[in-house]
């Protein structure tokens, strides 16, 4: 199978997770996949350009998928059962590096930005590497896959901006509340929260970005961003960059 090729996937599942979040499992190809972190473009019945989802787990050939519902796209994604076949782009992009973690690598996920985020946990765990895991919600009643992360048996902590949950306050807090020292981290979230843990943690890190994108292969170079090493496709250059390139303004 060519890289980037459409191929088709069968829903297993499309249950809700959250308030406006679901979690799509899908039977299909997985060989393409190469690290945590790469995304799919997913064409979705009835529109025209796909929506591209970070991938949370692959498991054999079956492959999880975690979205907000936030538009007409999604509510059509949603509205999809097990059975239904889908025309999926797989394998997009550049994953994390897991081979940067050292020692005490720290993981953070906001909101829909977690699903990475578990993946990479799961595979760090895998290759015999012990993460610390945090995440950051706006309320309880937003949290996604708390009870996920809790089955990784590792080092996990959580805050919520109205302290309805966990630490009250941003991920920040709770790496200086509890007295964290990772030599690398790893991020994917909203991008304040990005901007505000490279400004924060004096150690290098990778970050997950987020962008509108039409191909999702870097032809169309809608989603394209400036680095301190010049402009580059999120799509196909990312979505994951090095702390040490990206621009903040």
């Amino acid at each position: 199978m060519h890289r980037n090729s459409d191929t088709r996937y069968t829903i297993i599942d499309n249950s809700w997770i959250g308030n406006n979040t679901k979690m799509m499992i899908l039977e299909g190809p997985t060989d393409e996949f190469t690290s945590p972190g790469q995304f799919v473009n997913i064409a979705v019945p009835g529109f025209t350009l796909r929506r591209p989802i970070s991938v949370c787990d692959i498991d054999g050939d079956t492959m999880t998928l975690v979205y907000d519902v936030i538009g007409h796209g999604t509510e059509a994604l949603a509205e999809l059962k097990a059975g239904d076949k889908l025309d999926i782009l797989p394998a997009l992009g550049r994953g994390f590096d897991m081979s940067k973690c050292g020692d005490r690598p720290l993981l953070l996920g906001g909101g829909v930005g977690c699903p990475p985020i578990y993946s990479l946990a799961k595979n760090l765990i895998e290759a015999g590497v012990l993460p610390t895991v945090v995440l950051g919600f706006n309320s309880e009643e937003r949290m996604i896959m708390i009870e996920q992360f809790e089955n990784l048996d590792i080092p996990f902590y959580v805050a919520t901006l109205d302290g309805s949950y966990g630490t009250k306050g941003y991920v920040t807090d709770v790496i200086a509340n509890e007295g964290l020292n990772p030599d690398f981290f790893y991020a994917c979230g909203p991008l304040p929260m990005l901007k505000a843990l490279c400004a924060q943690l004096d150690i290098p890190g990778q970050l997950s970005l987020e962008a509108r994108m039409a191909c999702g292969f870097g032809v169309c170079m809608c989603c394209s961003l400036e680095t301190k090493s010049g402009a580059k496709r999120i799509c196909k250059d990312g979505p994951v960059f090095d702390k040490e390139d990206l621009i903040w303004k």
